[in-house]
């Protein structure tokens, strides 16, 4: 059509443009946050690597919410989006739960892969039990059947399913990825 008449313009309106705007204006803001958040976890770290490990958890909370989404047979919407917001700095907590009691015990221990190991087992309980109790608590909102939750329903599904997703991810990949990333530290300073 466009071919043919090349003059004519299209563009959407109404519900379709102001939903465009809002996923633009939240993509905007949720980067700006990301950065907000590593700057945060730099200071105290006093380091610009560990926060990256932190953080690295993140996109495996957005996989566990996509995953949960498709285990309910629910559309992701604007909704999901925010509740992956909300995700994200549950995921940095528990991560940040991680990364701090490596750090506390790499100064009392120069073993690496040691302190790395013990991280898990050690941080278990704490972590599993903020991962468990927000997932409960928003169970009675995903299986709410009242019209007036419906539109929070996207919401509760991208942080209850990322939170679990990610918790599992989280005991593994930040004792995995510190170790790897002081090996290759100690690779590029003996060079």
């Amino acid at each position: 059509m466009l071919s043919k008449y090349p003059y004519v313009t299209y563009s959407l309106e109404g519900q379709q443009k102001e939903q465009a705007e809002n996923l633009s204006s939240l993509s905007k803001n949720y980067l700006f946050a990301l950065l907000i958040v590593f700057m945060l976890l730099a200071i105290p770290f006093k380091s610009y690597y560990q926060p990256f490990i932190v953080m690295s958890a993140i996109p495996y909370g957005i996989i566990g919410a996509v995953f949960g989404h498709l285990l309910l047979g629910m559309d992701f919407s604007i909704l999901s989006m925010l509740g992956i917001a909300a995700l994200s700095g549950v995921v940095v907590n528990d991560s940040l739960v991680m990364m701090d009691y490596i750090n506390r015990n790499r100064l009392k221990d120069n073993d690496v892969i040691l302190v790395a190991m013990n991280a898990g087992p050690a941080r278990f309980r704490p972590i599993l039990l903020t991962s468990l109790t927000t997932f409960i608590s928003v169970l009675p909102l995903i299986f709410e059947k009242s019209i007036q939750a419906k539109f929070l329903i996207p919401m509760a599904v991208s942080l209850g399913f990322g939170v679990l997703f990610s918790t599992l991810v989280t005991l593994i990949l930040v004792p995995c990825t510190y170790i790897t990333i002081e090996n290759l530290k100690s690779r590029l300073i003996k060079k």
